[in-house]
């Protein structure tokens, strides 16, 4: 017996050095996430099927009010054949859509604000993007591919991989556009990150791994449109703009302090 204690207790080590860094943090962290984490799209009864996801979007300050990517919200809704535009909240069988409107909007970084009807939801604590480092753990939980594979939450978990320019110089004058323009005259950094997003991606929480603060919006349709102008086919690579310019949008509607 006395053998098998010293035994045991380097077992126990080694199953401890083996396990990954910030783990059950991330467990904690998805748990308190999920319940915050809702479909965009639209609704309407005549259409087969009547729903259908766009996007993702997560809910913050009273619990009634939604960030998304501005490109998930669409332009039109077809509202004499009773489209609406709702959020889907919930999971599976489970799920329910919930009315929404949009009620703020930045268009340069990608951002829109939903207020949505009925009992408010779990909202989450956003974080200050000015302390992540690159190597930082994140995650992001979403609806990658969700008309197909249906509205169950998935995380996906990586590293801040870079802080970069949401646009760069071009080599030939040729592939310059006016959006591009735009942006190399008001670029802003984004988040490069080492984890993969799939479409229905776009506008999911881009959180802390171990304490679930937000710092950023999955945003890659909208990055590759001007950080990969050069390339003819867009890259795999994921990323996400700052919160920053979600809590801007908050703070001038009279949501956040």
């Amino acid at each position: 017996m006395r053998r098998l204690v010293p035994r045991l207790a380097a077992l126990f080590l080694v199953v401890l050095l083996a396990a990954p860094a910030g783990a059950s943090g991330l467990v904690d962290a998805i748990k308190r996430v999920k319940p915050s984490v809702v479909g965009v799209g639209t609704y309407k009864d005549i259409r087969r099927p009547p729903s259908n996801l766009l996007g993702t979007g997560f809910v913050v300050a009273d619990g009634l009010h939604v960030v998304t990517n501005a490109h998930v919200v669409p332009r039109r809704i077809d509202a004499a054949n009773k489209e609406r535009l709702v959020v889907f909240v919930g999971a599976g069988d489970d799920a329910r859509t919930v009315a929404a409107t949009k009620v703020a909007e930045d268009l340069a970084h990608d951002v829109a604000i939903l207020r949505i009807d009925g009992k408010p939801l779990p909202p989450l604590a956003l974080g200050d993007e000015k302390d992540v480092a690159e190597g930082q753990q994140i995650a992001f939980t979403g609806f990658p591919i969700g008309a197909v594979l249906g509205l169950y939450p998935v995380t996906h978990r990586g590293i801040v991989s870079a802080r970069t320019p949401i646009a760069i110089p071009q080599v030939t004058p040729g592939r310059l556009d006016p959006k591009m323009i735009k942006r190399l005259r008001e670029k802003f950094e984004v988040f490069q990150l080492d984890a993969t997003a799939y479409p229905g991606n776009s506008g999911s929480a881009l959180y802390d791994a171990e304490t679930g603060e937000v710092i950023g919006i999955v945003s890659s349709v909208f990055v590759k449109q001007s950080k990969e102008k050069v390339l003819s086919d867009p890259s795999g690579i994921t990323y996400a703009v700052p919160i920053s310019y979600a809590r801007k949008l908050l703070r001038d509607a009279g949501l956040l302090k």
